[in-house]
């Protein structure tokens, strides 16, 4: 299939996505009911960290957790209490437990008191060395558990990085879905978030080859997508999302 009738098939698409619809049966919706910055980033990080399993599943438990924060993620993350921590000992989502998740407020709560935004942690020349650098400050601290580092994906063990690689398109590109409220990150460098639908739909259009879900087909994909468009190639991800799930 040549690229210009790949273009015209995903724009479509995506033309045809309303966000009201799409929004209230995916995990940004979560996000979506917050207008303070970090109260945005904080519910989007656990969004997008719990996103794997049924979608039903990963807003419910993602709720919960917003629930119990108060509907004020951010000021919870600053001003609880250890008693306020209790009910918190009680979470699962799959494989991420009580353990993870406190370990995930303490450190939210080490990175504000330093700066204003998670996107300061983000730092490198490429999408691949900022979700290193992110892995890498999120635990250096004395009291991380060795198992919830499994819950940060590190590319430079050859990971997807399928949820950060989501968190960071919501918060870089701007439109009717997505945030768009961090600048240092231009839409074109953003790499395409990769999960089983995502791989099934670019095999069919002709723009992954790669058969295993690791970085190397994110960037195999992701190049393929600057094809389609140059300065916001990770907006066709939810194209093929849409497209593999209308296959189902």
């Amino acid at each position: 299939m040549k690229i210009n009738a790949i273009k015209n098939e995903l724009d479509l698409i995506l033309n045809s996505i309303q966000s009201n619809d799409f929004v209230a049966n995916d995990p940004i919706s979560i996000p979506k009911r917050f207008s303070k910055l970090q109260d945005i980033e904080i519910s989007a990080f656990f969004a997008s960290i719990l996103a794997w399993g049924q979608r039903k599943t990963i807003i419910n438990n993602t709720n919960k957790l917003m629930h119990w924060m108060g509907e004020e993620p951010y000021r919870f993350v600053m001003e609880h209490s250890e008693k306020d921590l209790k009910v918190f000992e009680s979470f699962v989502h799959r494989t991420f437990n009580s353990t993870d998740c406190l370990y995930f407020i303490e450190v939210l709560k080490q990175f504000y008191l330093k700066e204003d935004s998670l996107e300061i942690y983000f730092e490198g020349d490429t999408v691949k060395n900022r979700l290193i650098h992110f892995h890498h400050q999120f635990f250096d601290f004395d009291f991380a558990p060795q198992r919830t580092k499994k819950h940060i994906a590190n590319p430079s063990k050859n990971s997807s990085a399928k949820r950060l690689n989501m968190f960071l398109r919501w918060m870089v590109r701007k439109d009717h879905i997505d945030f768009g409220i961090w600048s240092s990150i231009k839409p074109a460098d953003l790499r395409c978030p990769l999960d089983v639908h995502v791989q099934r739909a670019a095999f069919h259009f002709g723009l992954l080859t790669r058969k295993q879900q690791d970085w190397k087909a994110v960037d195999e994909l992701s190049d393929s997508l600057l094809n389609l468009d140059e300065t916001d190639p990770i907006k066709y991800d939810l194209a093929l999302f849409k497209w593999s799930e209308s296959k189902s």
